[in-house]
């Protein structure tokens, strides 16, 4: 039986799960290592949290992706499997960058995977993907499809906004970055200025783009930002940011620092926000970013009357 708002799959930070069109339930996410690429397979959304983990890719020993492997998402698009993920050079370890793996059949559980390098950019595109750049995703909208992701700008201590971008193919972008959204509110910037890990679901003619913010403190939350599906997607205009977060820590559940979340649906067809938090604000190192207990967790997404949803601990 699934168990809400609480540990569900233990020490994997940013999760994301995939309810496939085979009826297979795939789980990936961050381990505390951040040296490899993992993969589950299971037949119910409840059956990931036993599933055998299989690890389909290592980092590199050297050079570009050998460290700080971080993020990965599975999706089939284009018509393959592909995982997109960060990472950065042991020697330079917040070069973070996108990258793309490539499955060369199509069981991405027994069939080999392959490198695709990073992210290509649009031929006329002279800014993504040339700093820190991380947490991916990738989205459908009336048969585009288009891929959103982190990236810091500016200089001393930068912020890390969200663009936007359509796509030509799995691995390379058609137009140039868009930014969606940069941290307005307070909210956004306890500790470091941060827009991350946005995650989309589509419901009732709307899609709903949900990130996370701040640093990897407590105060880590998930804010929104809402377009009508109609809309030009590469439009900032197109889209509206919530004033709050709308989901956060909360100490009487033992949750803190809700964060980087995907979406996906059970099999009686339920929305479903994965999610990642701890349960309890005592580190066991003093970066919170390495600290391994940030645990996978799951919450019903309740849908109010406007449309819009609802992340209730």
């Amino acid at each position: 039986m699934l168990n809400y708002a609480e540990e569900w799959i233990p020490q994997r930070a940013d999760p994301y799960v995939l309810h496939a069109e085979n009826g297979k339930y795939y789980f990936t996410a961050s381990v505390p290592e951040y040296d490899r690429v993992m993969l589950r397979c299971a037949d119910s959304l409840e059956g990931l949290e036993s599933a055998e983990e299989k690890v389909i890719w290592n980092k590199h020993e050297s050079g570009i992706m050998s460290c700080n492997v971080w993020a990965p998402e599975l999706h089939y698009l284009f018509g393959g499997w592909y995982m997109y993920f960060a990472a950065s050079d042991k020697d330079d370890i917040w070069a973070l960058r996108p990258y793309v793996l490539k499955c060369t059949g199509d069981d991405p559980m027994k069939d080999e995977w392959v490198e695709l390098g990073k992210m290509k950019a649009a031929p006329d595109d002279e800014f993504s993907f040339r700093a820190f750049s991380l947490d991916a995703t990738v989205f459908e909208n009336k048969g585009d499809w288009y891929y959103v992701w982190a990236e810091k700008v500016s200089v001393g201590r930068q912020i890390s906004n969200l663009y936007i971008a359509k796509m030509k193919s799995a691995n390379e972008l058609e137009t140039c970055q868009v930014l969606l959204t940069t941290p307005d509110y307070s909210w956004e910037r306890h500790g470091f200025w941060v827009n991350e890990g946005p995650s989309v679901i589509h419901h009732d003619g709307k899609i709903f783009l949900t990130f996370s913010a701040s640093d990897t403190s407590p105060a880590y939350c998930v804010g929104m930002l809402t377009a009508d599906e109609d809309a030009d997607m590469l439009d900032p205009q197109s889209w509206s940011k919530l004033h709050d977060p709308v989901l956060k820590s909360d100490i009487t559940k033992k949750i803190y620092g809700p964060g980087h979340n995907c979406f996906t649906t059970d099999e009686q067809g339920n929305d479903i926000m994965v999610f990642h938090a701890r349960t309890t604000d005592k580190l066991i190192c003093e970066d919170p970013l390495y600290d391994p207990n940030r645990h996978a967790m799951l919450l019903k997404v309740v849908w109010d009357d406007k449309g819009y949803p609802v992340f209730n601990l």
